[in-house]
């Protein structure tokens, strides 16, 4: 892929803020060669309509690099604290950058969330983990 990830989550961002600025983008990550993946949410819920208008209003992505657009699902990714506090009392698993305490994965009840790190009551006890050292975080069913 020629743009980084970065740059097209930056562009992406601030193109959707000037059209859809209910939209939320919480993940933009490669599907692919030339192709990347966009996982959005709305406080109304996500449906095929605004896939599609998102898809619109990124037209000229869809010519460069390839694009999806979908709804996060029941296995919501968790990108920001506001996510975590959000849905504090719910399950979700965090693979970490690298190991901590012999790990790379805590499974575990979100009990608490400020804006340096999330708590987990993982199996072994309560985990306090930065939010810099979480690869990806996404709800659990259930």
């Amino acid at each position: 892929m020629a743009r980084k990830i970065e740059e097209l989550r930056a562009e992406i961002e601030q193109r959707l803020a000037a059209v859809e600025p209910d939209v939320e983008l919480l993940a933009c990550e490669p599907a692919g060669r030339e192709r990347i993946r966009l996982v959005i949410d709305h406080p109304q819920g996500v449906d095929l309509a605004l896939c599609e208008r998102v898809t619109r209003q990124l037209w000229h992505l869809v010519a460069e690099v390839g694009l999806e657009v979908s709804s996060p699902g029941p296995r919501r990714p968790l990108t920001k604290p506001a996510h975590f506090r959000r849905f504090l009392g719910r399950r979700a698993r965090l693979k970490l950058r690298q190991e901590r305490g012999g790990r790379r994965t805590y499974t575990g009840e979100l009990v608490g969330a400020n804006d340096q790190e999330v708590t987990v009551a993982a199996e072994d006890g309560l985990v306090s983990i930065p939010y810099a050292e979480i690869n990806r975080g996404n709800l659990l069913e259930g």
